[in-house]
């Protein structure tokens, strides 16, 4: 009997990437409204995005199935 796949998770596969190299990588938070009162360098520091590291890093990979 073939064994069944795994699922990708559908809000973790919304919410993060894989890189080439196998980092996890995430978009900033706080970007959907209200962004007039965000002053100009909040909202560049908001454009950049992050990685994950660690445990968390591992436990996104596993949602992610890669």
């Amino acid at each position: 009997m073939p064994k069944t796949k795994q699922k990708t998770h559908s809000g973790a596969k919304k919410r993060f990437r894989k890189t080439s190299t196998g980092k996890i990588k995430y978009a900033s938070t706080d970007r959907g409204h209200f962004m007039t009162e965000k002053s100009s360098d909040r909202k560049r520091k908001l454009r950049r995005g992050g990685y994950l590291s660690g445990k968390q890093a591992k436990n996104i990979s596993r949602l992610l199935n890669n």
